[in-house]
């Protein structure tokens, strides 16, 4: 081979590398949003959020800066798609369901036979900080573009806190 066909294909090969990198870099999403948490008989504190998705903002990690901890979990969106079991790890430290919280009803856990189209365009996650949780439940703005389309909605932490939050549209 001569040297400059040794060249071309080093060439070649850093642009597949670096068209590569693109692609993937391409396919990750992140946004923010800015919560404001109340306690009785206190000043309302700012938490910020951020999220990361790999699929076009329909599921991924998301965090949360709230009481001096960093509550970091998953959030889902609810699809078409999305089954019972596959929102299992949203109930890991909480009452399976969340039906103590009042996001899917009145009573009980979440309706099974309507769950999709009832709730389909919120999002729920699932965040720890060691000991401490939280559960948020959000409402987008634009399903289709999943958390990329902004919302809002509100969290709950181990104690009961309240946090609403806001999304922004990117």
């Amino acid at each position: 081979m001569t040297a400059l066909f040794k060249f071309h294909i080093a060439i070649c090969r850093s642009l597949a590398a670096a068209a590569f990198l693109a692609a993937v870099v391409a396919c990750t999403t992140t946004g923010f949003g800015t919560g404001v948490a109340t306690k009785a008989g206190a000043t309302a504190e700012t938490v910020p959020f951020t999220w990361t998705s790999k699929d076009g903002g329909i599921s991924g990690s998301m965090t949360a800066s709230y009481d001096g901890k960093l509550y970091q979990g998953r959030f889902f969106q609810i699809t078409q798609s999305t089954t019972a079991d596959s929102l299992d790890p949203l109930w890991m430290n909480w009452r399976h369901g969340w039906h103590d919280w009042g996001y899917w009803g009145a009573a009980g856990p979440y309706p099974t036979t309507v769950f999709i189209t009832r709730y389909s365009g919120k999002v729920v996650a699932s965040l720890d900080a060691g000991a401490d949780h939280m559960r948020c439940r959000f409402h987008l703005v634009d399903p289709s573009r999943g958390m990329g389309g902004g919302g809002e909605g509100e969290c709950q932490n181990s104690a009961g806190q309240t946090i609403r939050a806001n999304f922004a549209a990117g």
